[in-house]
């Protein structure tokens, strides 16, 4: 090996490139900018203001943080929603002036205050709405509008009735309680947001209202054509949102028992700040409670510690000033590149080689030589079958195939001309075998494990396997089972062929040649699924050898197949059977004479051969040129080849024109007989097998004990 493909194996080793796509593919990395301000706030005030984490200061950060929570969730639904509401500063000022207002010259009891007080904040929020969501007026403009009203309003009524509030006394222990008392150690004012930001994150997830603002903020007329009532859903977004600060101003109001006219003043600049800076997209459609709260954290604890400085006049609104620039320049830029920026990182290729394929010509006497048995088979349903990838039969010799349409269809013995939909299962399925007991079992791709029952009940046996420890992304989620078989003890032993792709782009994972696959095996008395041989690369066919301790799987991208056992002395062992196949092997199954049939999917290529050791090539093909344009495997050219346990192999048969059996996944030996079977091709195939035993049936494999 050269030096320079010495330093490129390392280097691909070394930097694992496609973590930085993983990391950019999460939701989470929106909450990676107010964590980073999280962490640099506190750092830095702990080191320049003693006693800034001290319990004191701690608990009056919490109750700021209470009553700015409220407004912030409020104002994150509007947002969410596409909108924005400036006029919260000034709905909070008037909330809590009619809160003291009610306690202090009227004394009206608590339980008619609250009410009434929430009835003024939704009262401004339905002004906002109809305004806004009905009459179409400009977000921005009409709130700023209001802002500027019901402040005029709120200091006329301050200069009337702020001294008769101010000299009068509230006898109410239940007010003080909301001022000043604690639920279990904590404020209770900060104690409630965090109830209602509970409900607040069930509603806008778990609930039609949230769904609906969600797509009214990701694109209204999309909404309006999927039958969202627009105008209701954005009327409705600021009603919640003068109702969350009427809950501010009641909190704020028990606290400090204030109506001086610098009562919500900046707040409404505060609340956008924290929004924004939580990573609430001011296009609409992105956000959640948990970033809303991130945000509020960091600017509560920054405006907090501005304080304790005791700098200049000014220096607090120019710092959240500051920070609401840089966090909305982030949020903008943040949106516009982040897709384009993880398509370029996301695949990843990496350094790989194949070994030198076992023939250059197959000529006679070659285990290899080119015949035309496929080219001669006789077709089975014939522009009927989409993307028949595996054939299955049960005890009356019909035949069993999935479809592309997410159908398993059933042909009927002998002659396989009538054919029914024999169960509907929703996804593609990859994989059928008919267990010893008749039942039909599927990996179905994108869905996981399925069985179909006698009475024709489909039944999810798995879809998510134990998780690694130190995945970036979530590996429990099956996301492309491929191909399975039945281990003596009833357990299920399957392959997932890739953790990073779906079932519509997985020959992208080929590209990449990493390993990213997975053998997992499922116990059905307990329904439990663990992976077994993790980081295999794209592992596809899988089959039991008869000696009930091992099993044949097939790494597709590495031309190989391997030996695992799972029972015996040798158990958790893999050995490497063959790898100097001349194409790319799928599905493996058992013939007549104790050998094994393989699928060649594709025929390997020097170009490609060569490719593999250029991952930098590789990427650069994916970044700059379409998918139909990338160097492929040579899938013009059927081909299956017999194997025995020792990787020699024995016989192949061919389709060189590419006319009737290009691009085989799959096959099966059944009674004197081979059916071939492709996850593109419009058509099944059988050719008689001279020499097999034609009373060889697969499914009679797993009532003989597997021996």
């Amino acid at each position: 090996m050269q030096n320079g493909d010495v330093l490129s194996r390392l280097r691909y080793r070394l930097f694992p490139d496609h973590i930085v796509g993983e990391i950019l593919s999460k939701s989470w990395i929106d909450t990676a900018i107010p964590a980073i301000f999280l962490v640099l706030v506190l750092s830095v005030y702990s080191v320049i203001l003693p006693g800034f984490m001290s319990m004191g200061n701690l608990l009056d950060i919490s109750r700021q943080l209470g009553e700015i929570s409220f407004i912030v969730l409020g104002l994150m639904i509007v947002m969410m929603a596409g909108g924005i509401d400036l006029s919260v500063g000034s709905t909070m000022a008037l909330t809590n002036f009619v809160a003291l207002a009610l306690m202090n010259m009227f004394h009206w009891p608590l339980y008619a205050v609250i009410p009434t007080v929430m009835l003024v904040g939704c009262l401004v929020g339905l002004i906002n709405g109809v305004l806004i969501g009905y009459l179409r007026l400009r977000a921005f403009l009409t709130t700023l509008a209001m802002l500027i009203i019901i402040r005029a309003i709120v200091d006329t009524l301050g200069l009337a009735y702020g001294r008769k509030i101010g000299l009068a006394f509230a006898d109410s222990a239940a007010w003080d309680f909301m001022g000043i008392g604690f639920v279990l150690g904590i404020p209770v004012n900060f104690a409630a947001s965090l109830v209602f930001a509970l409900i607040v994150h069930i509603v806008m997830t778990r609930m039609r209202f949230g769904w609906h603002v969600l797509s009214v903020g990701g694109s209204r007329r999309s909404a309006h054509n999927a039958g969202i009532s627009v105008r209701r859903t954005v009327c409705m977004t600021y009603v919640i949102s003068g109702f969350m600060t009427s809950i501010a101003g009641l909190f704020y109001a028990s606290r400090l028992t204030s109506v001086g006219s610098d009562v919500g003043v900046g707040t409404e600049i505060t609340a956008l700040t924290a929004a924004v800076l939580g990573g609430i997209s001011l296009g609409g459609g992105r956000g959640s409670v948990a970033k809303a709260l991130l945000g509020t954290i960091v600017v509560v604890l920054l405006t907090n510690g501005l304080l304790r400085l005791q700098l200049p006049t000014g220096s607090n609104s120019l710092v959240l000033g500051a920070v609401m620039l840089l966090a909305v320049g982030i949020d903008v830029k943040w949106v516009k590149n982040r897709y384009k920026l993880l398509s370029r990182v996301y695949v990843s290729p990496t350094y790989g080689i194949l070994p030198p394929m076992e023939y250059k010509v197959p000529g006679p006497g070659s285990p290899y030589q080119v015949n035309d048995a496929l080219y001669r088979s006789e077709p089975i349903g014939l522009d009927v079958v989409d993307g028949a990838e595996d054939i299955a039969f049960d005890e009356d010799d019909n035949l069993y195939t999935g479809s592309r349409h997410g159908d398993i269809l059933r042909f009927f013995a002998p002659d396989y001309q009538r054919h029914e939909v024999y169960v509907h299962i929703g996804g593609q399925p990859l994989a059928v075998h008919m267990s010893g007991d008749g039942e039909l079992h599927s990996c179905v791709g994108g869905m996981g494990l399925y069985k179909v029952t006698k009475n024709r009940e489909v039944v999810k046996l798995s879809d998510e396997t134990n998780r690694s420890w130190f995945s970036v992304i979530d590996d429990s989620r099956m996301r492309l089972a491929d191909d399975m078989d039945f281990a003596p003890d009833g357990k299920i032993y399957f392959s997932e062929a890739t953790i990073r792709y779906d079932m519509h782009d997985w020959t992208v994972d080929a590209l990449e040649m990493r390993g990213n696959g997975r053998l997992i095996c499922y116990d059905p008395k307990d329904g439990s699924s663990r992976t077994v041989l993790p980081k295999r690369g794209f592992p596809n066919g899988v089959c039991m050898t008869g000696d009930g301790e091992s099993l044949l799987f097939a790494e597709s991208w590495l031309c190989r197949i391997n030996r695992y056992w799972f029972a015996g002395p040798k158990k958790g062992t893999v050995e490497i059977v063959t790898d100097t196949l001349p194409g790319y092997p799928d599905n493996i199954r058992r013939s007549s004479d104790g050998c094994f049939w393989i699928a060649l999917v594709g025929m390997r290529t020097p170009a490609l051969d060569l490719a593999c050791r250029m991952p930098g090539f590789r990427k650069r093909m994916a970044q700059r040129i379409p998918f139909d344009e990338w160097l492929h495997p040579n899938i013009n050219t059927g081909c299956v080849v017999k194997i025995d346990l020792d990787g020699t192999v024995t016989g192949a048969l061919w389709d060189t024109t590419g006319e009737k059996h290009p691009m085989i996944t799959s096959m099966r030996e059944h009674k004197g007989h081979l059916y071939l079977g492709g996850i593109y091709n419009n058509r099944l195939g059988r050719i008689p097998l001279p020499n097999a035993n034609s009373n060889f049936v697969d499914r009679d494999f797993y009532k003989a004990g597997h021996q």
